[in-house]
């Protein structure tokens, strides 16, 4: 979940991370992912991109006690949260600052490989895919989730973010929704070597608290947390109510509520 090189998080950033858009945004997804990978007992799972390591702590309730599970992640403030926190039901998890073009592991060291939302961040797509190959044993899976365009919310933030920060902090924002649609996607994965590629279509229903305020939270859980908080506090709350203002369809009791779409490729080794 955090980038290679490009979605870097400074400061307390990595804890506004975990504690605001994790459970909104990430867990349901994370929870999606490790099912589709349908983890079974005792085998060895890489969490790359893991960010703050919601997928690592699923998957090691699925793996249990007899299995294994690393996170890794380039950012270091993300594994520091990730290692803060309590230890997850089942395996235990290893946690390693690293790139995913250099990992740094031994090879066919693990039977399952997932990725929530890193794999567009990073700067040599097909490295980071020899590399998941490399650490995987023949026959092992692997599982990426990429996020298939932007929602609404996403829209209307960067739009703000543009209007009130500049040009430069929405591009930033938008970064995170760009990445290959879903035959870029299995073309990468081919091409990498991956066996009975398919891309699935994920659709989860996202909801959203009251959306002035969870959105200067959300930007405070991001690379443009400093320059938000450069604004005025009017300049601020003006953002925010732009974007409520702009997301009036979808509200749902207090807050909102839209559909969230992403690929996601599955193949083997």
């Amino acid at each position: 979940m955090n980038a290679e090189g490009q979605w870097q998080l400074a400061g307390n950033a990595a804890q506004r991370y975990e504690r605001v858009l994790v459970p909104l945004i990430f867990r349901p997804w994370a929870a999606d992912l490790v099912k589709l990978a349908d983890l079974r007992d005792g085998e060895r799972v890489l969490d790359v991109a893991c960010g703050t390591g919601v997928v690592a702590r699923l998957a090691a309730q699925h793996v249990g006690t007899a299995g294994d599970v690393t996170g890794l992640d380039l950012n270091a403030g993300m594994v520091a949260v990730a290692r803060s926190l309590p230890s997850a039901p089942g395996a235990a998890i290893t946690w390693i600052e690293s790139s995913a073009l250099d990992m740094r592991l031994a090879d066919a060291s693990f039977d399952v490989v997932l990725c929530q939302q890193g794999f567009q961040f990073f700067p040599d797509k097909s490295a980071a895919l020899r590399e998941m190959k490399r650490v995987l044993r023949p026959g092992g899976r692997v599982l990426l989730s990429v996020w298939a365009g932007a929602t609404p919310y996403g829209s209307a933030m960067s739009a703000a973010v543009e209007r009130h920060v500049g040009a430069d902090a929405a591009e930033t924002l938008r970064k995170s929704r760009t990445g290959p649609g879903s035959e870029a996607l299995r073309q990468h994965m081919v091409e990498a070597g991956f066996r009975d590629v398919q891309v699935r279509s994920r659709t989860l229903t996202t909801r959203l608290p009251a959306v002035a305020d969870f959105v200067l939270q959300h930007l405070s859980a991001s690379p443009v947390a400093d320059a938000v908080a450069g604004l005025s506090d009017g300049d601020r709350a003006a953002l925010g109510a732009e974007v409520s203002a702009a997301l009036r369809e979808y509200r749902d009791g207090d807050g909102v509520a839209f559909a969230e779409v992403a690929n996601v490729a599955i193949a083997f080794h």
